[in-house]
Order: structure tokens, then sequence, then C-alpha cells
């Protein structure tokens, strides 16, 4: 568990923090012009991102000699690219901050932003040195410290990951900082504490930035359907859609809670409309699994299929290998593929969920000695999580540890009443021949 740390002369912020129980408390350049390229049937500046694109575009026409512009602009595609979900808005961001590091070489805010950046192409490693050199030239800013702290928990790297978030509270209690504690207190079992984080996080949020509230009432809603309250998770999605309308992760949040409710169709029809927005291999792969579950064979292998088509195409491939390796393996097919992309995976990064897929898959290949290893180390931080739970009870069983198995299996059912449908009738199907 996290420890606390003792407050000296903190101001009321910190003090919230304390009183909530958690760790974190406080102690010749070119002048080439780039497109607008708003997309088609949103310009005029219908989203904050498509304002900040307009508005970067003005900055670098009457300073194009400075790194200022090129650099918003790239904030701008990058919001743009959270609202959207649209992979090749992070690529004009590139773009734009090579733009930025012409104009003014040694620019401490391409720098920073780079590190952002590449956090978005899963190049964590590279982000982490990225963010070290730009807190290197300037350790007051807290912006950097967040960068580094995401980095340090996709590598697993969650000592470090504590220290970096402590660094960023300590400097600026805001949305971005109390977010990051909120995810560090979920990774370490402490829901509770997650959900009174994330609550702040929420009420920090710019009322300008409707994007960015409704991805904290998102989260907010994911901690509390790991507190077992789904009833009040829906109230804090149906919030993220009313602050966002239409907002592709609120969307798939929704049908998670109607499909946690008992209500597949509305959850068919949830997950079905984030599809249409962003098709990431998770929306996918829930709603063909909840297709499966009602006997739409079909329209399930049409979701299987874009699954894979969309990792291996566009802006985005490559991006999800781990959620492909997890699908494969979830589905009993192309297993040795799926192996041999966790190892791929773990070899990279050292993070509880990348410890659980090489479990997973190891278990699906019988090697269970090795798939035992591995959910022990995914399971290292005390994380409530159904998926890592039902791993750990199938393993155990197929070990013949039956007790063991057991437990994590009930757990599993237990934690998170939007456990992914499929896993969930396995688990109880499982248990149910236990007998213990």
């Amino acid at each position: 568990m996290l420890k606390k740390i003792s407050i000296v002369g903190a101001g009321l912020a910190f003090v919230l923090v304390a009183l909530l129980g958690f760790r974190f408390t406080s102690n010749q350049p070119t002048t080439k012009r780039l497109p607008r390229q708003i997309p088609a049937g949103e310009a005029g500046g219908t989203t904050p991102g498509d304002r900040l694109i307009v508005s970067a575009q003005g900055v670098i026409d009457s300073q194009p000699a400075r790194s200022k512009g090129y650099n918003l602009l790239a904030i701008a595609y990058m919001q743009k690219a959270r609202e959207t979900g649209d992979f090749a808005l992070n690529a004009k961001a590139e773009e734009a901050l090579a733009r930025a590091a012409q104009a003014e070489p040694g620019s401490y805010d391409a720098l920073k932003l780079r590190a952002k950046l590449l956090l978005t192409y899963h190049r964590f490693g590279e982000a982490l040195e990225v963010g070290r050199r730009a807190q290197a030239l300037n350790p007051r800013d807290h912006d950097v410290y967040g960068a580094m702290t995401d980095a340090l928990v996709e590598l697993g790297e969650y000592d470090k990951a504590v220290e970096a978030a402590q660094a960023m509270i300590d400097l600026r209690p805001d949305t971005a900082s109390y977010s990051r504690v909120s995810y560090l207190r979920l990774l370490h079992g402490d829901v509770d504490g997650s959900i009174a984080a994330m609550r702040l996080a929420a009420q920090a949020a710019s009322p300008s930035d409707p994007e960015k509230i409704a991805w904290c009432y998102v989260q907010l809603g994911d901690a509390l359907m790991k507190a077992g309250k789904p009833a009040e998770a829906e109230r804090e999605i149906d919030r993220a859609l009313f602050s966002f309308p239409d907002y592709h992760a609120a969307l798939a949040a929704k049908g998670r809670a109607r499909q946690s409710a008992g209500d597949l169709g509305g959850a068919v029809e949830f997950y079905r409309r984030a599809v249409a927005r962003v098709p990431l291999p998770d929306y996918s792969i829930a709603l063909g699994d909840l297709y499966t579950k009602l006997g739409r064979t079909d329209e399930a292998k049409r979701q299987y299929d874009l699954v894979q088509f969309v990792e291996s195409a566009g802006a985005s491939a490559g991006t999800y290998t781990r959620e492909l390796a997890l699908f494969w393996a979830d589905h009993d097919v192309r297993l040795d593929e799926a192996l041999a992309v966790a190892a791929r995976e773990r070899a990279a990064r050292g993070d509880i969920y990348t410890s659980d897929v090489l479990a997973w898959c190891l278990f699906k290949k019988g090697r269970l000695e090795e798939a035992k290893a591995a959910v022990t180390e995914a399971l290292r931080l005390g994380t409530r999580d159904s998926r890592l739970f039902y791993h750990a009870g199938m393993i155990y069983n197929s070990l013949g540890d039956r007790r063991q198995g057991a437990k994590y299996l009930k757990m599993a059912l237990a934690a998170d009443p939007s456990f992914p449908v499929l896993q969930a009738d396995a688990a109880r199907h499982t248990l149910s021949a236990l007998k213990v």
C-alpha cells in the first residue's frame, strides 16, 4: 500500500489530499504555414480542439518565426485527437513540433510536448527520457511530471511513478495531478481513495474544456464500478455524456453500465455508437462479445475482424498489440502469435497489465507454472480488477489448487459488475464445476 507523507505548510488543497488518505502530499527559421485541416463538418470551432487549432494558426500568422504558434498547434491537435480518437491528428501534432524545433531549437515547450506525444504512440521509454530532459531544464513545471508519471506507470516503475506524481501535486494540485493520484490509488487497490481524488479532478476541470470534464466523469464511473456501485457509476457516466455529447469513451462506458444492469440490448446500442465514432479495439471486442452472447454470430465476426484491421492499419497501427494478444487468447485463436506478442510487450514494459496478458497467453498454451509466475507479478500491487482475478483463478484451478482458484473467481465476479460478459460466463461455469 502507498504510505502517507506528513504535510508541512501545505495549502487547503494539499490538506484535502492528506485527509482523503493519499500518498501524495506537499513537503533561420521556417515560415511555412501549416494547413488548418479542421475535419469536414466541424469548421467554425465546434469543439475546444477546433477553436484551439484556429487560435494557434492565428499566432503562427502573426509570429511565423517563433515556436509558440507551432507548439500551440501541437497542443490543439492533441486535444482534437482526444476528442475524436483520430490518431492521424497526433501525426499533425508531431509535424507542428518539428516546425517549433526548426523555429527555435532547444524550445523547452516543444521538448515537453514531445514527451506527451510519445506517450500517445506507446513509446514509453522514449517519453520518459524526453520528460527527464525537460524536467532538468525546468524542474518547477508540474506539467512535465505528468508525462513522467504516465511513462513510469506503463513501464511498471510504480515507486518512481508515485514520486513523480508527488512532485506534480506538490507543485500544483489540479485536474492533471489529481487524476494521476486517482489512477495510482486504483492500481494500489485503494478504490475509495481513487474515487475521492477523481472527484477533485472533475471539480478542478475548467468549464471551457468539456472533453476533460467528461473524461474525468468516465474515470470516476470506472472507479465506482470497481467499488461495486454500478448505479452511481452510471450517473457519473451520464454526466460525461451531458458535458460532451457523443464522446466515444463515455458511450463505451455507458455500454458497460448497461451490461452491468443486465440490459444487453442497451449495451449493444451504446457500444455500437462508440465504435461508429472511434473503432478502438476495446470497443469492438466488447461489442463482438455481446453479439456472441446474444447469438448474433455474423455481427460478432464483423466486430472481431475490425479489431485486427484497426490494429494493423492506419495511424493507430502497432498501438494496441497487447490488446490484440489478449483478444486472441480470450477467443482461442492464433495462440502462438499471441504469446509471441505478449512476450515482446513484456520485454519492453513491466506494468501489471502486460504481465497479466503474458500470464493469460502462457495459460492458453498450457505453460501453467510460467503463467502462475506472471500472474503473481500482475497481482503485486493489490489491484482490484476482475480480469486479473479471473485469470488468476483459472490458472490456479488448472494447477490443481481448487480453493485458490475458487477464491479468485469469486473475487472476479464480485469486483466489477461490468466484467466482460463472456469471461464472466466462463468464471461462473468454472466456479460451479468446482463446488468449493
